[in-house]
């Protein structure tokens, strides 16, 4: 079995569209790059136990700390 052609390649955008819509198709594309991305990783020995995206936790900053400060004292 030969490489894909061009011509190959366009039908399989086409008949992607038309299964998946518009608007559904780069959802799908992301889905498959985190994929791919998370599997490379884990072949490679990169990956964590923990997911992609998890992110790290951040303090909350009070905008008004003279608020805050008066009602804790209540």
């Amino acid at each position: 079995m030969g490489a894909l052609s061009p011509w190959h390649i366009i039908l399989i955008a086409i008949v992607a569209l038309l299964l998946f819509g518009p608007n559904k198709l780069p959802e799908l594309g992301r889905g498959f790059g985190k994929m791919f991305r998370e599997f490379k990783d884990a072949t490679n020995g990169n990956g964590s136990n923990s997911s992609a995206d998890d992110q790290p936790t951040t303090t909350r900053k009070e905008i008004n700390p003279e608020v805050s400060n008066s009602e804790s004292n209540k």
